[in-house]
């Protein structure tokens, strides 16, 4: 497990920044960004979808903001807390680099398992997750229900 842990990851990121120019993580960011109906989320909320710290998703919301991907607002809400959104060239930018994702993501996990073991491997995550995430705070909400 720990192999798999360590290895997928390293893996998706060598694909994405050999064919999109970005890190796993930023990909990570734009793509929960783009899932959202109004391509907007609250920065706080943003580090839970992606299991980081505030700091580090700071430092990687500037480099992205700096390549024009997303920009900072402050939050209508709370002034005193913002906002990413992602912008149309950000939006390209997930909808350019997700084919050569998911493909790559099939090749690895999908394509090596059958049916029922893809079903196995889901059942397996969701009782980790249940242990690691009881409040599900990394479960983006467009997956509820």
């Amino acid at each position: 497990m720990v192999r798999v842990l360590t290895r997928l990851p390293a893996t998706l990121d060598a694909q994405l920044e050999r064919d999109a120019g970005m890190s796993f993580f930023e990909y990570h960011v734009l793509s929960m960004l783009s899932e959202t109906p109004d391509r907007t989320l609250r920065l706080s909320r943003l580090a839970q979808l992606t299991s980081s710290s505030l700091s580090r998703l700071s430092n990687v919301v500037k480099r992205l903001e700096s390549r024009g991907l997303l920009r900072r607002e402050p939050d209508p809400d709370d002034r005193r807390a913002s906002r990413a959104v992602l912008t149309p060239e950000g939006m390209a930018a997930v909808e350019q680099a997700a084919p050569g994702h998911v493909t790559t993501v099939r090749e690895l996990v999908v394509d090596a398992l059958d049916p029922a073991q893809l079903n196995q491997l889901r059942d397996a995550y969701e009782r980790v997750l249940e242990r690691l995430d009881p409040a599900s705070a990394t479960r983006p909400e467009w997956l509820e229900g």
